[in-house]
């Protein structure tokens, strides 16, 4: 009986949180382990399934690096980045879009497995990144990545009317070129365009970290609730350095151009979704733009 009374307490504490969200729509990012490890990989996709049976509007941004990774390695290819960024020339082009696309097949052939009205975003008609070259420096000194982009347009008419209508858009991080062709964009940063877009409620990060750590070897240091300058300043400190920086830097853009509140959640701990966004708690680290 007791931990049927537990069960009930949990509801009771959830329906605050369905009752406030109910509508609006939520970007999820996934990426690292989240995708590599397919036990990680069904309990998100069963929360993302949860959030949209329960009134919520997920939308779903992914990534699939260490897939591109092993790919160009069976191919021959050795990797190279310049400031993260994957110089991508016309084989490495070919296997990052074949391998994202494949990978998007996947998410949204298990989301539909789970019950999930899912739906591939990510060609004609249905396309709703857009983007142009990125180079990096400049002052005739710009670093030509090759078909490497960035996101200038997100068609958040088409991704809203799907997700109102019930489905789980579902996007690969690429992006058609003016040309017509495919861009390689980063996907933290693709997913940060989309939610700005969109006006999200929430910019979900799934990472292979608890969140925002004062000390990465001490979990007790996570932090449950920062704003912009805070991060800014752990930034300037080298308190959140390394991958860590274009993660915090992506929920910065997204909350600058809307979304309500990001959040960075460790995407191995089953359920993390749903431990974030409907529990007082939560499991992660949620970034405002700023204290009310």
């Amino acid at each position: 009986m007791h931990a049927a009374i537990q069960k009930a307490e949990v509801l009771i504490e959830a329906l605050q949180y369905i009752r406030h969200f109910r509508d609006q729509l939520t970007v999820v990012k996934l990426g690292g382990s989240a995708m590599e490890e397919p036990a990680a990989l069904r309990t998100t996709l069963q929360d993302v399934v949860a959030l949209a049976e329960l009134g919520l509007r997920p939308v779903v941004v992914h990534g699939g690096g260490k897939a591109i990774d092993r790919a160009m390695a069976a191919a021959g290819i050795t990797p190279r980045k310049v400031a993260g960024r994957r110089v991508t020339d016309d084989a490495t082009l070919a296997i990052v879009v074949r391998t994202l696309l494949g990978e998007s097949a996947s998410i949204v052939s298990q989301l539909r497995d789970l019950g999930g009205a899912a739906f591939a975003v990510h060609s004609e008609p249905h396309q709703a990144l857009f983007g142009e070259k990125l180079h990096l420096g400049g002052n005739g000194d710009a670093l030509d990545l090759g078909h490497v982009g960035h996101v200038n347009h997100v068609d958040g008419a088409l991704l809203t009317r799907l997700a109102r209508a019930g489905f789980i858009p579902v996007l690969p991080c690429l992006a058609h070129s003016p040309t017509g062709g495919w861009l390689n964009v980063n996907g933290d940063t693709a997913a940060a365009a989309v939610a700005g877009a969109l006006r999200a409620e929430k910019l979900i990060f799934l990472t292979d970290t608890p969140g925002i750590l004062l000390d990465r070897h001490r979990p007790e240091t996570l932090q449950r609730h920062l704003d912009a300058p805070t991060c800014e300043e752990l930034v300037s400190q080298g308190v959140i350095a390394d991958g860590m920086i274009p993660k915090v830097e992506a929920c910065l853009t997204g909350l600058r151009a809307g979304v309500r509140k990001t959040h960075m959640i460790d995407g191995r701990q089953p359920h993390a979704l749903l431990l974030e966004i409907f529990t007082d708690r939560g499991v992660g680290t949620e970034i405002v733009l700023a204290n009310s």
